[in-house]
């Protein structure tokens, strides 16, 4: 889940809607609210693409500029708290785009462990295109919104990360959303009245519990959400690891465990067993890559060498009112009815958040009365005849979304 398209090496060409108009060289202006950290011509990235193996001469590809945006934010429990975000927009669009305006795609970020990982430090320390942004962008012709999250960014060892809590999540994206808007208007880019909202794995999540929340506030309009690979079912999703002997990757859980811990004032030694409980805020201070993480913990679930308490797991399976049984089902994003056009987008062959996951979603939003949920399988989609990975997914899941996005924007918008 960390950082899944870190380059664009693997992404499959795009054959966009979108007509070539003039490639112009963006100028490297002065902003407000703000600062430039990328700027790439559309003739630097198409000449990347191509190297890459990505484009080729007939491949429609766009600039990429690049924003650094401060805003504030609210935590789980109503704090304030200084945040930022990444804000991408296409460059030498067609002269039409300009009155029309650019629609806007959320993308919420996959999990993370490193700062340097965050959309806005990449932007700042390298000063290049990375990521899903290339694709919704420089090939989607999109304006992508990427907050870095609590705990990342200009909130980088000020305050824990919300790992899977949807408050957080949902507030410093929607925040975030509103921050773009504003920054937008002083600085002269047209945006239009379309908001696509998308993410993939945690991002996924943030993407749902985002929806969830705009539509329950009423004070944003989105045209259309696309979650991609999230454990919206936390309730389930805790069963299923809690059931195995195993962990696959022993740093998500214990990062939900850290997180879960800080959130509901619990001491993390009720959670996670010594000498773990001890050495993990240190671990996941954002210093350090999952790669540094997983080999310090332990990959049995529980028992005295596991890496949960084992009175916690077994209050968990024994007791419905245990706090972190309740906390799951408080935190799920599956059990509504929304308003607004869904697609779950996931791979069949995930082996982090089971297929099955978002399955159990779109039955239980259709059967609370959701008229305009789908499930789109990303292998068949794509015509494509072996199961992908949760790991190899993101580039393939990110390809469908901006061809689903794309495809509403050309019916509606007329590119």
């Amino acid at each position: 889940m960390k950082n899944i398209i870190k380059t664009v090496a693997v992404v499959a060409p795009l054959i966009l809607i979108l007509g070539c108009g003039d490639l112009d060289e963006p100028s490297n202006d002065s902003v407000k609210s703000g600062e430039i950290v990328v700027d790439f011509s559309a003739t630097m990235m198409k000449k990347t693409l191509i190297s890459e193996g990505v484009a080729d001469e007939n491949t429609t590809v766009f600039g990429y500029k690049a924003y650094k945006i401060p805003y504030t934010t609210t935590d789980e429990k109503g704090n304030q708290v200084e945040a930022s975000g990444l804000f991408v927009i296409p460059t030498g669009m067609p002269p039409a785009v300009g009155q029309i305006g650019l629609s806007m795609v959320s993308d919420d970020h996959g999990t993370i462990f490193a700062n340097a990982d965050a959309p806005s430090v990449i932007g700042s320390n390298n000063g290049t295109p990375d990521g899903s942004s290339i694709i919704l962008s420089a090939l989607g012709g999109f304006a992508t919104l990427q907050p870095d999250y609590i705990g990342f960014g200009d909130s980088y060892r000020k305050h824990y990360h919300p790992f899977i809590l949807k408050k957080s999540l949902a507030s410093s994206t929607i925040d975030f959303i509103k921050a773009v808007k504003t920054f937008a208007t002083e600085n002269s880019i047209k945006l239009n009245n379309q908001l696509f909202l998308t993410g993939y794995s945690e991002g996924g999540y943030a993407s749902m519990a985002t929806l969830q929340k705009i539509e329950a506030d009423g004070e944003l309009s989105v045209t259309m959400a696309a979650p991609m690979a999230g454990p919206y079912d936390l309730n389930t999703t805790s069963f299923g690891v809690f059931s195995q002997p195993k962990l696959s990757v022993p740093s998500f859980m214990a990062d939900v465990g850290y997180a879960y811990g800080k959130a509901y004032d619990k001491n993390l030694s009720t959670i996670i067993n010594e000498p773990y409980a001890s050495k993990l805020p240190t671990l996941i201070d954002g210093s350090r890559a999952r790669d540094l993480i997983d080999p310090e913990l332990s990959y049995d679930t529980t028992g005295e060498s596991g890496l949960f308490n084992p009175q916690f797991v077994g209050s968990f399976f024994a007791d419905s009112d245990f706090w972190f049984r309740k906390a799951m089902v408080e935190n799920s994003v599956h059990a509504w009815a929304p308003q607004t056009p869904v697609r779950l987008v996931q791979c069949q062959g995930d082996d982090v958040i089971p297929f099955v996951i978002s399955q159990i979603t779109e039955a239980t939003m259709k059967a609370m009365g959701a008229t305009d949920v789908e499930l789109v399988p990303v292998e068949p989609t794509l015509g494509l005849d072996h199961n992908i990975t949760h790991g190899d997914c993101g580039s393939l899941a990110y390809k469908v979304t901006t061809q689903i996005f794309s495809g509403i924007r050309k019916t509606t918008m007329g590119y």
